[in-house]
């Protein structure tokens, strides 16, 4: 398998998000181990069973930017100990339209910022639910990154403590192995 491909899906809307901060620093981080896309949500409609009939564009943009990569990544904040909306919305939609959707058999890893001292463990924990119910391959391990703040990430995107970025640079490497894993074990079951 050539480069991983990987989608990266932020779990917020807001513009000035930690999470959409850590989520450029982290592209730029694993670029030597895959090709990384940025995969925007936030314009996706609120999801009703009704708009199947005549598929919004943005739904099917997503949907095809998740099919074509080999993995995704999701850097998301926790709101009220769980998914923000617009993530879970985002969720949604990919289950949907062709069956079994973007999610069965794709390999995910789960990573996210917060200013508070547990980071993003709840969310995590709860994509981990959602998503293998979905199918999804998700990655064991946390990653999060509690305590956030602004200078972690500098102005010209890159992880400013050696130690988190020597720990993210780890995770990412190490997805970027599981998704080469799996897809060889799905090539070697499909041929």
């Amino acid at each position: 398998m050539a480069t991983p491909r990987i989608a990266v899906i932020v779990g917020s809307n807001r513009v000035e998000s930690i999470n959409r901060r850590l989520a450029g620093a982290l592209m730029r981080l694993g670029e030597d181990a895959a090709r990384f896309e940025l995969v925007p949500i936030d314009d996706l409609p609120l999801y009703n069973f009704d708009l199947e009939q005549a598929w919004p564009a943005a739904a099917r943009r997503f949907s095809a930017a998740i099919v074509r990569t080999d993995g995704v990544l999701i850097v998301t904040p926790e709101h009220n100990r769980s998914l923000p909306a617009v993530l879970k919305n985002a969720i949604d939609w990919g289950s949907r339209g062709a069956t079994p959707g973007v999610w069965y058999d794709k390999p995910i890893a789960i990573t996210g910022a917060a200013r508070g001292g547990i980071g993003t463990a709840m969310v995590q924990q709860h994509l981990r639910q959602i998503l293998g119910n979905l199918g999804a391959a998700v990655m064991g391990g946390e990653a999060y990154v509690g305590g956030f703040t602004p200078d972690l990430v500098s102005d010209d995107g890159f992880i400013s403590a050696e130690a988190t970025r020597a720990f993210l640079q780890g995770y990412l490497d190490r997805f970027a192995e599981f998704v080469t894993r799996l897809s060889r074990q799905v090539a070697g079951v499909a041929g």
